[in-house]
């Protein structure tokens, strides 16, 4: 295949990536059952549901797997939906979210069920925090978590007070949160390096530096690449964030923007516990959210800012290191080791986008940042509906989405101005 071969970027998780294999580039035409576009979460878990149904699979990956945003984010595996259950009631109807919760719950599971499964090595540790620094926020959250408990029956849910999360997180900044011991957190590129090797173990057939330029979307359809076609009787699309003009029909329900993470020198123990006692994951209230947690051998991971262009800032470390030390200034003499960002999916509803677009023709995308279960459910759910049970893809691709207005050639300025309207509210 022509063109630069890019490779992982720079993070702190290539830097920490477990050892793993390269996989060849498509040299030859080929005839499978299922062919995939992507080799994210989505695409991994879809080869790997599939090929434990027996069917032969074939992945195409343009760069290498878990490249884009599946081996760049901030690794925590939420319970739920990216929507809250009491918006996705007034959205889809009661019935309809409780079957929504009772999925987030399994996407987690799922996770967890891979991981142990497969012996990943991944930093899987348990617990996430959601946290306001809004005193106004407080009885919202003692609300959501009375309701979670006594119409969800979800007892892994309870209210953080502020004196509660002073000695949680080291800091008075936080005026109300809650914990959710049913959520996870992880190293996510080793999380996606391992769903690769397992998926190669059950019979995968994964190709890297492999792009699809074009496909037909008969029966059987034909993806091609620059070297080889593979011919297969289903078509996967989980591009997500990297789909471009891959497929127009698709690519107006979905914004993509940039995130940017650092992760900082390891801190000595007692620093470590107390900015995060019980080593959980951690997120904010703002829009444009604060996302963090510590790694593996202590190191403060921290997400924050977005921008809107195709573009990543100069300097990365100093870009995301100030949302840091607004919430904890007392660490500004610390090493900033790491810098880096990637490219996620949005959708206007933040809910993902399932689609069949032929009868053997499908797309799972736009997590909104709840990417880790969820699409890892996508491709499981996707699996059952192309070995014949499509029960539960339905649910997913019956809930509205909505495409962005103006489609892919409007989208970018009408984002960036809400954008900026929620983060001077954010700011106020």
């Amino acid at each position: 295949m022509t063109g630069e071969r890019k490779g992982y970027i720079d993070s702190y998780y290539t830097a920490t990536a477990n050892q793993h294999p390269s996989y060849p580039s498509l040299s030859d035409d080929m005839r499978c059952d299922v062919c995939i576009i992507g080799g994210g979460y989505s695409g991994l878990s879809t080869a790997l549901h599939l090929a434990k149904k027996g069917l032969q699979v074939v992945l195409l990956e343009a760069e290498r797997v878990g490249w884009g945003a599946s081996g760049r984010n901030g690794g925590h595996v939420g319970t739920g939906q990216r929507q809250g259950q009491q918006e996705l009631e007034a959205m889809l109807g009661k019935d309809t979210a409780k079957t929504l919760w009772q999925y987030g719950l399994e996407a987690v599971q799922t996770v967890e069920g891979l991981i142990n499964e497969y012996s990943i090595a991944c930093d899987l540790k348990k617990g996430n925090a959601h946290v306001t620094s809004k005193a106004k926020e407080a009885d919202h959250y003692k609300k959501d978590v009375e309701y979670m408990r006594s119409e969800y029956q979800y007892d892994q849910i309870r209210y953080l007070d502020k004196d509660e999360l002073a000695g949680l997180f080291g800091t008075n900044k936080f005026q109300a949160g809650e914990m959710d011991d049913g959520a996870r957190h992880l190293h996510p590129l080793n999380f996606a390096l391992g769903l690769a090797q397992a998926a190669q173990h059950e019979g995968v057939k994964i190709y890297e530096y492999s792009r699809v330029n074009n496909y037909s979307k008969g029966s059987p359809s034909r993806i091609s690449t620059e070297q080889a076609t593979v011919t297969a009787d289903h078509m996967v699309i989980a591009c997500n964030g990297y789909l471009e003009k891959l497929e127009p029909k698709v690519a107006g329900k979905i914004m993509p923007i940039n995130n940017f993470m650092l992760a900082t020198e390891p801190l000595p123990e007692e620093l470590a516990r107390k900015i995060n006692r019980d080593d959980v994951s951690v997120s904010d209230s703002l829009f444009v959210i604060n996302y963090w947690k510590l790694s593996g051998d202590n190191r403060l991971l921290w997400g924050g800012g977005e921008n809107y262009t195709s573009r990543f800032p100069g300097d990365i470390k100093n870009f995301v290191r100030k949302y840091m030390l607004r919430n904890y200034p007392e660490l500004s003499d610390l090493r900033i080791d790491y810098g880096w960002g990637g490219t996620l999916a949005v959708t206007l509803n933040r809910m993902p986008h399932f689609q069949r677009l032929e009868n053997n023709c499908y797309v799972i995308q736009g997590y909104s940042g709840h990417g880790v279960p969820t699409a890892i459910f996508a491709g499981k759910v996707l699996a059952e509906a192309i070995a014949g049970d499509a029960g539960r893809f339905d649910t997913f691709a019956k809930v509205p989405s909505p495409t962005f207005p103006g489609g892919t050639l409007l989208r970018w300025p009408g984002l960036v101005a809400g954008m900026l309207y929620y983060s001077l509210l954010d700011r106020l």
